[in-house]
This record gives structure tokens, sequence and C-alpha cells, in this order.
């Protein structure tokens, strides 16, 4: 079974609810930290930012996104999203698709040497 909740480098996240299709996590990121620049195969992912500001990457385009404001993640799209503000960003991640394992992940670059 997932952990609820789980220390990353760049921060923490914890699972708020996993249905069949479906997996909701919200996610906090440390200032001036990033998430690797990373796609998936089996699904797609919606980010909201709920607080602090985010710097997303999809598909080699920069998006600069507030609280409220949110961004669609194709399934094999290339995506990061990083922090790079002074004050902690946080936001919320609804997967959608048939499989959510950390084996699909798919890494291009990782500041932390993670494959």
């Amino acid at each position: 079974m997932e952990k609820m909740r789980e220390r990353r480098p760049w921060g923490m996240y914890k699972v708020l609810e996993v249905t069949p299709g479906w997996k909701v996590k919200r996610i906090e990121v440390k200032p001036g930290e990033r998430l690797s620049y990373q796609r998936h195969f089996r699904r797609r992912e919606y980010w909201v930012v709920i607080a602090g500001r985010a710097l997303v990457v999809l598909d080699g385009k920069n998006i600069r996104l507030k609280p409220g404001e949110s961004v669609d993640i194709p399934k094999r799209a290339w995506h990061r999203i990083g922090n790079p503000g002074k004050k902690l960003m946080a936001f919320i991640e609804v997967q959608q698709g048939d499989y959510f394992g950390e084996d699909d992940i798919e890494r291009s670059s990782d500041d932390y040497g993670r494959k």
C-alpha cells in the first residue's frame, strides 16, 4: 500500500484520495526547488496552484502560475513544476488514467540524480 505522505528532496506530497481511474495529491515544493522534467504514458495530470507561485515547463514552454491558476498535462507531455519564490509553493495534482505507479515516470533530467 502506498504511503499517504512522502518526503522528497524538493519538498513533500500527501495523497488525498485514490479511486479507480483517479488519484489526488497535495504537493508542496520548497523555495528554489523543482521536480524532475518527466513524462507519463498511462496518466494525464491537472495542476491547480493553491499557495505561492509556480513555474511550469510543459514541452519546453514556460508557464507562470499563481494561486487559483491551473495547467493541464496531457499523457506523454514533458513537464516539470518548480518554485521560483522565497515561500513554500503548494498545488493540487489530479491524476487520471489506468495506472499511477512510480515506474510510469520517464525522466529527462533531475536535479537530484534520480533516473
